[in-house]
């Protein structure tokens, strides 16, 4: 499961001219889901995420998490995130888990993400063709792979 994860100081969703999310100050977590992933690769991540300290405390550092400044947060989902380009021009999707795979654990992956936050998080639509804003704080854009738990 690889997550990018992008501090905004808003960010939204639009899907056929409709916005369906909309944040201000939080995270726009892009998603992307493989065929071996597991609900231990979704309990890991989400913590992490809720955890991780990217914001800015009273000393301007960056050390706050989601949960300390009660920041919202959007969830999209991306296969493109297991692309492979070693060979030729056109990436391949091989690693991309198929619907019927990835569609659960996505939702899982929200519902402990909610669970993790203690609020309602956001999200795109599962293989829409979504229009995705955002203002990037800082810029901050972190990678995770629970797969490379470094």
């Amino acid at each position: 499961m690889k997550a990018v994860i992008q501090r905004v100081s808003e960010a939204s969703v639009t899907v056929e001219a409709k916005k369906i999310a909309e944040i201000g100050h939080g995270m726009l977590i892009l998603l992307g889901i493989e065929h071996e992933d597991t609900p231990e690769d979704i309990a890991w991540l989400s913590a992490k995420i809720a955890k991780l300290r990217i914001f800015n405390d009273e000393n301007d550092v960056m050390n706050t998490s989601l949960i300390d400044t009660n920041g919202d947060a959007i969830v999209v989902s991306q296969f493109t995130l297991h692309a492979s380009t070693k060979k030729g021009n056109r990436p391949s999707y091989i690693k991309a888990a198929k619907p019927e795979t990835s569609v659960p654990l996505y939702e899982a992956f929200v519902g402990q993400l909610e669970q993790d936050l203690q609020k309602k998080v956001q999200t795109g639509i599962f293989g829409a063709d979504m229009k995705v804003a955002l203002l990037n704080d800082g810029p901050v854009t972190i990678i995770i792979d629970s797969k490379n738990k470094e």
